[in-house]
């Protein structure tokens, strides 16, 4: 009888994770244990930035962190895409939106800018998969906010998002009830430690369903804006990233799979004094220099340095 039953209950829980409709349980974020030598430079790599700064840095294999006001609020900027793709992904996951499915274009969905997909003519088709693309490949707001609204908005992303474990991060825009953090912290909000353990969750597959992850993880490994942080990862290792700008905000959160093991690190400004848009910006440069420091650290036996005048082609 007890075989039986067994049986009967494998039977259940395998036609259950075969359905693929089931988004996996939300995972623990992981205790690192800190790295006192790591610690140590990055507290050296930002003082004196004029602005704030939050920083998590985790060595998958080993566990060893380092961090900087790591758990306080900060602005995504751009980086709030990540989650909006998650939210995607669920309705996707659910039957509810088809990837390879055609969506029509319509003028009201143009967010003024250089989006690609706003370049794009009245009715004119293009598929799902694409938008998406557009939105983590080249950051086009114009995706962005067509996506944002075909995942249902904050109203289903932050639920979702709470589901996970992540109690900062959160869309604020055309949020109802979240006017108060757009005015603080524009289109969405986060903390350092947070959005970094999301890509580490979508690396190992734990993020909608394996599959699902498995594909926003190829998705992030796609990047048109290259350079700052990944500038200074060789471009022959495979890095997974968001970016985010905004005028007083600079930040970018990458998951580099190195080959001593992955690393993850997530860097955030906020209330910047430089709110030039020039490489030389100071929350750039930090970004570049904390890139390089950790690329450095964590594979201290490469040789690789970027290439002489290759900041010309960023």
């Amino acid at each position: 009888m007890k075989r039986l039953t067994l049986q009967l209950l494998f039977f259940v829980l395998s036609i259950f994770i075969q359905s693929g409709c089931a988004t996996l349980s939300p995972t623990p974020f992981h205790d690192g244990t800190t790295d006192p030598v790591l610690q140590q430079k990055l507290e050296g790599l930002v003082k004196g930035f004029h602005g704030e700064v939050g920083v998590y840095v985790r060595h998958l294999p080993t566990g060893r962190t380092a961090s900087v006001r790591a758990d306080e609020l900060f602005p995504t900027a751009s980086m709030i895409k990540v989650p909006i793709m998650l939210g995607m992904f669920d309705k996707m996951n659910k039957g509810e939106l088809d990837y390879h499915g055609d969506l029509v274009y319509d003028d009201s969905l143009l967010y003024e800018g250089e989006d690609i997909l706003g370049a794009f003519k009245d009715s004119a088709k293009i598929s799902l998969s694409k938008v998406i693309m557009l939105m983590i490949t080249t950051s086009d707001n114009t995706a962005s906010l067509w996506c944002q609204a075909m995942a249902g908005g904050g109203e289903t992303i932050n639920p979702l998002l709470a589901h996970y474990g992540f109690d900062s991060t959160r869309v604020n825009s055309r949020t109802p009830g979240r006017r108060p953090n757009w005015e603080q912290y524009g289109w969405g909000q986060t903390t350092p430690r947070e959005l970094a353990e999301l890509l580490v969750m979508i690396r190992e597959g734990k993020a909608i369903s394996p599959d699902a992850s498995e594909e926003m993880y190829r998705i992030l490994s796609r990047i048109f804006w290259d350079g700052e942080a990944l500038s200074q990862v060789p471009p022959f290792i495979q890095a997974a990233s968001k970016q985010g700008a905004v005028n007083r905000s600079r930040s970018e959160v990458v998951l580099v799979n190195a080959p001593s093991g992955d690393y993850v690190f997530c860097i955030i400004t906020k209330n910047q004094e430089d709110q030039s848009w020039k490489q030389e910006n100071e929350g750039y440069v930090l970004i570049r220099n904390l890139s390089r420091l950790l690329w450095q650290y964590f594979e201290p036996q490469s040789d690789w340095s970027p290439a002489p005048d290759v900041e010309k082609w960023w």
